[in-house]
């Protein structure tokens, strides 16, 4: 009996070559979290500020809502492919997509992180001469920022997903041994690059919702 495709990709996996080289599985996963830090990173530097602008001064609420729902709905595929027949073959097509696919997370965890605090503490911090920077920086920020870690993990989670697709447009990444299976009906090495990509994932989610628990409040803690 023939070994099921899931036994192949693990053998795949496991053979010594595939842990080498500048084609081999370390490599490939630097450059996959080279990609996704990189989108989040440039995403990270527009939607934060602007998240937490939009907590602070519950202005604009409705506009940045509006707009992170816009975000969500785009097809990443179709973004990578559009810019890349706008920009030609490299990083900068998927890369544009990958921050377009952060924005969303990364600004609804900034206002949500701002909003969540209690009226009457911040309240209280201006009663007291704290000037508006002072209370964002000093009371709101550093109590929200569960929630806004809580927006960079599921950034992070949905870049690190879809940034195989930058091996769709000629670059590295996990997303090359799924793409160079395609092409050459090689599934085992499909099953093994998806693989890689999944537990990727769940390590770096786990990793985040640590950070978000351990910078989490005593008093949110407890509760």
């Amino acid at each position: 009996m023939n070994e099921s495709p899931l036994g192949q990709a693990l053998q795949w996996l496991q053979d010594p070559a595939r842990w080498s080289g500048p084609s081999g599985i370390p490599m490939r996963l630097l450059e996959h979290l080279g990609y996704t830090a990189l989108g989040v990173a440039v995403a990270a530097l527009i939607a934060i500020p602007l998240g937490l602008l939009v907590g602070h001064t519950g202005r604009g609420k409705a506009l940045a809502v509006a707009a992170a729902g816009a975000a969500r709905a785009l097809p990443t595929l179709g973004l990578v492919t559009l810019f890349a027949l706008m920009m030609g073959i490299g990083l900068t097509a998927p890369l544009l997509a990958f921050v377009i696919l952060a924005v969303p997370s990364l600004l609804a965890g900034a206002y949500s992180a701002i909003e969540a605090v209690n009226p009457a503490t911040v309240d209280a911090a201006r009663a007291q001469g704290m000037t508006e920077w002072q209370i964002l920086t000093r009371v709101e920020l550093p109590l929200g920022l569960p929630l806004l870690i809580g927006g960079v993990r599921g950034a992070t989670v949905q870049v690190i997903a879809t940034a195989m697709l930058a091996a769709y447009v000629g670059n590295g990444g996990l997303g090359r041994y799924i793409f160079l299976g395609l092409g050459s009906q090689d599934y085992p090495q499909m099953i093994a690059g998806s693989l890689l990509v999944i537990a990727l994932a769940l390590v770096l989610d786990l990793m985040l919702l640590l950070l978000q628990r351990v910078t989490a409040p005593r008093g949110l803690s407890a509760a």
